[in-house]
Protein backbone atom coordinates (compact mmCIF):
# COMPACT_ATOMS: atom_id res chain seq x y z
CA UNK A 1 0.00 0.00 0.00
CA UNK A 2 1.12 3.39 -0.79
CA UNK A 3 -0.62 4.85 1.91
CA UNK A 4 -1.83 3.93 5.27
CA UNK A 5 -4.53 6.13 7.39
CA UNK A 6 -4.98 4.42 10.82
CA UNK A 7 -8.02 5.05 13.26
CA UNK A 8 -7.03 8.92 12.74
CA UNK A 9 -8.99 10.93 15.22
CA UNK A 10 -9.30 15.20 15.55
CA UNK A 11 -10.17 17.07 18.24
CA UNK A 12 -11.09 20.79 18.32
CA UNK A 13 -11.75 22.49 21.16
CA UNK A 14 -14.01 25.41 20.82
CA UNK A 15 -14.75 27.58 23.92
CA UNK A 16 -12.85 25.19 25.49
CA UNK A 17 -15.63 22.83 25.06
CA UNK A 18 -13.78 19.66 22.88
CA UNK A 19 -15.32 19.36 18.71
CA UNK A 20 -14.71 16.15 17.71
CA UNK A 21 -13.78 16.74 13.45
CA UNK A 22 -12.62 13.11 13.01
CA UNK A 23 -13.80 9.89 14.11
CA UNK A 24 -11.29 6.80 13.62
CA UNK A 25 -11.16 7.34 10.18
CA UNK A 26 -8.75 4.45 8.14
CA UNK A 27 -8.17 3.91 4.76
CA UNK A 28 -5.46 2.69 2.39
CA UNK A 29 -4.19 3.58 -1.01
CA UNK A 30 -2.78 1.68 -3.60
CA UNK A 31 0.09 3.12 -5.80
CA UNK A 32 -1.46 5.02 -8.69
CA UNK A 33 -4.92 4.84 -7.11
CA UNK A 34 -7.40 7.60 -8.04
CA UNK A 35 -9.38 7.99 -4.47
CA UNK A 36 -12.36 10.74 -3.89
CA UNK A 37 -13.72 11.28 -0.86
CA UNK A 38 -17.07 12.27 -1.19
CA UNK A 39 -19.22 14.68 1.82
CA UNK A 40 -20.97 17.64 2.48
CA UNK A 41 -19.43 20.58 3.85
CA UNK A 42 -18.25 19.90 7.29
CA UNK A 43 -18.15 16.23 7.36
CA UNK A 44 -14.02 16.23 8.16
CA UNK A 45 -13.02 15.88 4.13
CA UNK A 46 -10.52 18.91 4.36
CA UNK A 47 -9.18 17.98 7.35
CA UNK A 48 -8.09 14.06 6.38
CA UNK A 49 -5.81 16.03 3.52
CA UNK A 50 -4.42 18.61 5.96
CA UNK A 51 -3.66 15.60 8.19
CA UNK A 52 -2.37 13.43 5.61
CA UNK A 53 -0.03 16.56 4.49
CA UNK A 54 1.32 17.11 7.91
CA UNK A 55 0.22 20.36 8.03
CA UNK A 56 -2.01 19.31 11.59
CA UNK A 57 -1.47 17.44 14.68
CA UNK A 58 -3.98 14.87 15.22
CA UNK A 59 -4.53 13.48 18.28
CA UNK A 60 -5.15 9.99 17.70
CA UNK A 61 -4.10 7.65 15.22
CA UNK A 62 -1.20 7.05 12.57
CA UNK A 63 -0.58 8.11 8.84
CA UNK A 64 2.04 5.99 6.74
CA UNK A 65 3.49 6.77 3.44
CA UNK A 66 5.40 3.39 2.22
CA UNK A 67 6.08 2.42 5.33
CA UNK A 68 7.35 5.49 6.88
CA UNK A 69 5.39 7.57 9.14
CA UNK A 70 4.06 10.64 8.33
CA UNK A 71 4.95 13.77 11.06
CA UNK A 72 5.40 16.96 8.86
CA UNK A 73 5.32 17.83 5.31
CA UNK A 74 7.01 16.24 2.67
CA UNK A 75 8.49 16.79 -0.76
CA UNK A 76 6.45 13.32 -1.70
CA UNK A 77 3.34 15.08 -1.27
CA UNK A 78 1.95 18.17 -3.00
CA UNK A 79 -1.51 19.78 -2.01
CA UNK A 80 -3.76 21.56 -4.99
CA UNK A 81 -6.61 24.10 -2.95
CA UNK A 82 -10.06 25.21 -3.80
CA UNK A 83 -8.64 28.91 -3.46
CA UNK A 84 -5.20 28.13 -5.75
CA UNK A 85 -2.84 29.75 -3.32
CA UNK A 86 -1.22 30.96 -5.99
CA UNK A 87 1.73 33.94 -5.80
CA UNK A 88 0.67 37.16 -6.51
CA UNK A 89 3.72 38.95 -7.27
CA UNK A 90 5.22 36.16 -9.27
CA UNK A 91 4.45 34.94 -13.09
CA UNK A 92 2.28 32.34 -14.05
CA UNK A 93 5.87 30.93 -15.26
CA UNK A 94 7.52 31.57 -12.03
CA UNK A 95 4.62 30.25 -9.81
CA UNK A 96 5.14 26.61 -11.10
CA UNK A 97 9.20 26.86 -10.72
CA UNK A 98 8.60 27.99 -7.48
CA UNK A 99 8.85 24.19 -5.76
CA UNK A 100 11.72 23.55 -8.12
CA UNK A 101 14.00 26.18 -7.00
CA UNK A 102 13.56 25.69 -3.91
CA UNK A 103 14.76 21.95 -3.97
CA UNK A 104 17.68 23.18 -5.84
CA UNK A 105 17.22 22.38 -9.03
CA UNK A 106 19.40 23.15 -11.68
CA UNK A 107 18.36 26.17 -14.23
CA UNK A 108 18.00 24.02 -17.37
CA UNK A 109 16.20 21.25 -15.85
CA UNK A 110 13.47 23.81 -14.13
CA UNK A 111 12.85 25.78 -17.56
CA UNK A 112 12.89 21.47 -19.29
CA UNK A 113 10.05 20.44 -16.32
CA UNK A 114 8.19 24.27 -16.45
CA UNK A 115 7.93 24.72 -20.25
CA UNK A 116 6.54 20.89 -20.10
CA UNK A 117 3.20 21.74 -18.05
CA UNK A 118 2.94 25.07 -19.60
CA UNK A 119 2.55 23.34 -22.58
CA UNK A 120 -0.03 20.11 -21.68
CA UNK A 121 -2.05 22.76 -19.14
CA UNK A 122 -1.90 25.08 -22.37
CA UNK A 123 -0.09 27.88 -20.38
CA UNK A 124 2.46 28.73 -22.81
CA UNK A 125 0.39 31.92 -24.06
CA UNK A 126 -0.43 33.16 -20.45
CA UNK A 127 3.49 32.13 -19.01
CA UNK A 128 4.00 35.75 -17.85
CA UNK A 129 0.68 36.84 -16.85
CA UNK A 130 0.16 37.47 -13.04
CA UNK A 131 -2.57 36.01 -11.16
CA UNK A 132 -4.70 38.80 -10.97
CA UNK A 133 -4.81 38.70 -15.01
CA UNK A 134 -5.92 34.93 -15.45
CA UNK A 135 -9.63 33.48 -14.80
CA UNK A 136 -10.08 31.25 -11.84
CA UNK A 137 -10.45 28.32 -14.00
CA UNK A 138 -6.64 29.28 -15.57
CA UNK A 139 -5.20 29.79 -11.65
CA UNK A 140 -6.39 26.30 -11.00
CA UNK A 141 -4.15 25.28 -14.23
CA UNK A 142 -1.06 26.89 -12.78
CA UNK A 143 -1.72 25.74 -9.40
CA UNK A 144 -2.21 21.68 -10.33
CA UNK A 145 0.63 22.06 -12.95
CA UNK A 146 2.92 23.45 -9.74
CA UNK A 147 2.11 20.85 -8.10
CA UNK A 148 3.19 18.46 -10.63
CA UNK A 149 6.28 19.84 -11.49
CA UNK A 150 7.37 18.78 -8.17
CA UNK A 151 6.82 15.36 -9.20
CA UNK A 152 5.12 14.15 -5.41
CA UNK A 153 4.21 10.71 -4.78
CA UNK A 154 0.94 11.60 -3.99
CA UNK A 155 -1.35 14.62 -5.11
CA UNK A 156 -3.81 15.77 -2.11
CA UNK A 157 -6.79 18.02 -4.19
CA UNK A 158 -9.08 19.60 -1.81
CA UNK A 159 -12.26 20.23 -4.15
CA UNK A 160 -10.02 22.31 -6.68
CA UNK A 161 -12.86 22.72 -9.15
CA UNK A 162 -15.45 23.67 -6.54
CA UNK A 163 -15.84 27.19 -6.88
CA UNK A 164 -15.34 27.48 -11.27
CA UNK A 165 -17.82 27.48 -13.32
CA UNK A 166 -20.13 24.45 -14.91
CA UNK A 167 -18.10 24.54 -18.58
CA UNK A 168 -14.40 25.51 -16.97
CA UNK A 169 -15.06 22.55 -14.13
CA UNK A 170 -15.84 20.39 -17.08
CA UNK A 171 -12.73 21.17 -18.89
CA UNK A 172 -10.19 21.12 -15.96
CA UNK A 173 -11.92 17.28 -15.22
CA UNK A 174 -10.72 16.46 -18.46
CA UNK A 175 -7.68 18.11 -18.61
CA UNK A 176 -6.69 16.14 -15.04
CA UNK A 177 -8.29 12.72 -16.26
CA UNK A 178 -5.21 13.02 -19.17
CA UNK A 179 -2.83 14.15 -16.99
CA UNK A 180 -3.57 11.66 -14.73
CA UNK A 181 -3.87 8.28 -17.17
CA UNK A 182 -0.34 9.75 -18.22
CA UNK A 183 1.58 10.10 -14.93
CA UNK A 184 -0.44 7.63 -13.03
CA UNK A 185 -0.08 9.68 -10.06
CA UNK A 186 -1.47 8.57 -7.05
CA UNK A 187 -4.47 11.59 -5.85
CA UNK A 188 -6.65 12.06 -2.85
CA UNK A 189 -9.68 13.91 -4.68
CA UNK A 190 -11.99 15.51 -1.99
CA UNK A 191 -15.28 16.76 -3.53
CA UNK A 192 -18.32 16.90 -2.22
CA UNK A 193 -20.03 16.39 -6.41
CA UNK A 194 -21.55 12.87 -6.83
CA UNK A 195 -20.62 13.36 -10.49
CA UNK A 196 -17.16 14.39 -10.43
CA UNK A 197 -16.06 11.59 -7.86
CA UNK A 198 -17.68 8.87 -10.31
CA UNK A 199 -16.00 10.64 -13.24
CA UNK A 200 -12.48 10.70 -11.73
CA UNK A 201 -12.50 7.90 -9.09
CA UNK A 202 -11.20 4.41 -8.97
CA UNK A 203 -12.81 4.21 -5.25
CA UNK A 204 -14.93 6.46 -3.32
CA UNK A 205 -14.66 6.64 0.07
CA UNK A 206 -17.93 8.79 1.59
CA UNK A 207 -17.57 10.54 4.63
CA UNK A 208 -20.73 10.76 7.24
CA UNK A 209 -20.55 11.73 10.93
CA UNK A 210 -17.14 12.56 10.68
CA UNK A 211 -16.11 9.11 9.90
CA UNK A 212 -15.99 6.77 7.11
CA UNK A 213 -19.26 5.10 6.06
CA UNK A 214 -19.57 3.42 2.59
CA UNK A 215 -17.09 2.63 -0.09
CA UNK A 216 -17.56 2.19 -3.66
CA UNK A 217 -15.25 0.97 -6.31
CA UNK A 218 -15.74 2.00 -9.93
CA UNK A 219 -15.02 -0.39 -12.49
CA UNK A 220 -16.17 1.56 -15.19
CA UNK A 221 -13.89 1.64 -18.27
CA UNK A 222 -10.56 4.49 -18.75
CA UNK A 223 -10.09 6.42 -20.16
CA UNK A 224 -13.02 8.60 -19.27
CA UNK A 225 -14.59 11.80 -20.52
CA UNK A 226 -17.92 13.96 -19.94
CA UNK A 227 -19.67 11.25 -22.18
CA UNK A 228 -19.40 8.56 -19.74
CA UNK A 229 -22.17 10.52 -17.60
CA UNK A 230 -24.67 9.24 -20.32
CA UNK A 231 -23.87 5.49 -19.83
CA UNK A 232 -25.86 3.09 -18.20
CA UNK A 233 -23.89 1.92 -15.76
CA UNK A 234 -22.90 5.68 -14.70
CA UNK A 235 -26.31 6.49 -14.31
CA UNK A 236 -27.08 3.10 -11.90
CA UNK A 237 -23.89 3.89 -10.24
CA UNK A 238 -25.04 7.53 -9.40
CA UNK A 239 -28.16 6.59 -8.30
CA UNK A 240 -26.86 4.04 -5.74
CA UNK A 241 -24.38 6.43 -4.26
CA UNK A 242 -26.70 9.62 -3.74
CA UNK A 243 -29.41 6.98 -2.13
CA UNK A 244 -26.66 6.09 -0.42
CA UNK A 245 -26.05 9.47 0.96
CA UNK A 246 -29.54 10.49 1.58
CA UNK A 247 -29.98 7.10 3.99
CA UNK A 248 -27.02 8.86 5.79
CA UNK A 249 -28.45 11.85 6.11
CA UNK A 250 -31.76 11.14 7.20
CA UNK A 251 -30.25 8.53 9.86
Amino acid sequence: MKLIVENLEMVYKNNNEPLKVLKKISFKVKENEFLCILGPSGCGKTTILNAIAGFITFNKGKIFLDGELILKPTRKIAVVFQNYALFPWKTVKENISVGLRLNGFPKHQIEKIVNYYLKIMQLKSFQNYYPNELSGGMQQRVAVSRALANNPEIILMDEPFGSLDSQTRINLQEQLLKIWHRHKKTIIFVTHDVDEAILLGDRILVLKDKKVSKEFYISLKRPRNQDLKFDKKFIELKKKITKAINTLNST
